[in-house]
């Protein structure tokens, strides 16, 4: 389902799921490795209805980032 145009798409390490299709883009993986990594626990998928959702933290911290901060824009002072 589209994401409505008045409603701001959020940036991929902010999503909290993805599809398989949209997890196989985001790593350049394929699908059949994919699902490897799925059987072997390194990614973690959820299940709503019939709809296998890939957590976008496991695929994270599968490629070794471990957070994005919330505003990339915004710089922190140690004061």
């Amino acid at each position: 389902m589209p994401v409505p145009s008045h409603l701001p798409r959020l940036p991929f390490a902010q999503r909290l799921t993805c599809t398989v299709a949209e997890a196989c883009e985001a790593t350049g993986l394929g699908r059949t490795k994919i699902y490897e990594l799925i059987g072997d626990g390194r990614v973690t998928t959820t299940t709503v209805g019939r709809r296998r959702l890939v957590i976008v933290q496991s695929l994270l911290a599968l490629v070794g980032v471990d957070a994005i901060p919330a505003d990339p824009g915004q710089v922190r002072s140690s004061s």
